[in-house]
């Protein structure tokens, strides 16, 4: 059996193991979080380097492609120094395939209600997940980008693709540089729940992107809102539901009552390869279509 392994600097709280059958292969995924402790991480990548088919970076990402122009986050190196056989991906290859399919999904199953409440979209960190940005505003969507907030606490809303693209030419190469534990909640500190900015929160219809900055800052109330996001626990889902969410689309199939991230999905799927390295934008696109994946919708309300 195939054996891929997202290491996280997440919360353990969230570790995870299923078995799946891609393209015919048995392969056994799992996730493993360090509680915010790189060296630990970084230690687990060494003692299993070799030893399993691909590697997923959990928690955390080795840098983000905007426009086509890479920006990396040098603060998260050093936790995959000694990996040097195993592939090691960061999910950025299904964010940029997978997930940009969601604007044209969601049109196809709840368009109706979408344009009923208005075609409006926060991103909450849109640098991180260009593809699906930049589908959102190929849409047709009005849309709000929370880089600035969301991730340097700074209010200013970005609502334009052009403004996100200067911003990350910008601010990037300073924020690759920065703790990641600054931009980003590791560990405990994603448990943790303080409402802000919540006029954006009230003014979208869908709310997208990575699952602890949709939560981290949430408001107790999003009646009618649709989510579009991953790495889901049932935990997570009953809080949304709690919320009066009406709809939940996860990127990422579900497995087991629970959504792994892209990091997890794209190892299983470059185990599942056999290629013995990372897979190509065109090489992941022609194994979803294989795999009839599609993001997935749940009605919470």
């Amino acid at each position: 059996m195939k054996r891929a392994v997202s290491i996280s600097i997440g919360s353990s709280k969230r570790n995870k193991a299923v078995e799946v059958t891609l393209l015919g292969e048995k392969i056994s995924i799992e996730r493993i979080g360090t509680d915010g402790d790189m060296q630990a991480a970084a230690l687990k990548y060494k003692e299993l380097d070799g030893t399993v088919d691909a590697f997923g970076v959990g928690g955390a990402d080795l840098g983000a492609i905007v426009d086509g122009k890479w920006y990396a986050l040098h603060s998260v190196t050093p936790m995959v120094r000694f990996v040097k056989k195993t592939p090691l991906v960061d999910g950025g290859g299904l964010k940029n395939t997978l997930e940009n399919k969601a604007p044209a999904f969601l049109d196809k199953m709840i368009g109706d209600y979408i344009n009923s409440r208005g075609r409006k979209v926060l991103v909450t960190l849109g640098v991180d997940r260009w593809g699906l940005s930049k589908a959102f505003a190929d849409a047709g969507y009005e849309t709000i980008y929370g880089d600035l907030m969301f991730g340097l606490d700074i209010p200013i809303a970005i609502r334009k693709i052009s403004q996100l693209k200067t911003v990350a030419a910008l601010l990037m190469p300073i924020a690759g540089r920065l703790p990641f534990e600054w931009i980003y909640p590791t560990g405990e500190k994603q448990e943790k729940r303080t409402p802000k900015w919540g006029k954006y929160y009230a003014w979208a219809t869908v709310i997208a992107g990575d699952c602890h900055y949709i939560k981290r800052f949430m408001p107790d109330d999003l009646t009618g809102k649709v989510i579009v996001t991953n790495t889901t626990t049932p935990e997570d889902v009953a809080q949304f539901k709690k919320a009066g969410v009406k709809y939940l689309i996860t990127t990422t199939p579900v497995l087991e009552g629970r959504s792994f991230g892209t990091n997890m999905m794209e190892a299983a799927l470059v185990a599942a390869s056999g290629k013995g390295r990372p897979l190509t934008w065109p090489e992941l696109s022609e194994m979803l279509d294989k795999l009839g994946f599609e993001p997935q919708l749940q009605e919470l309300n």
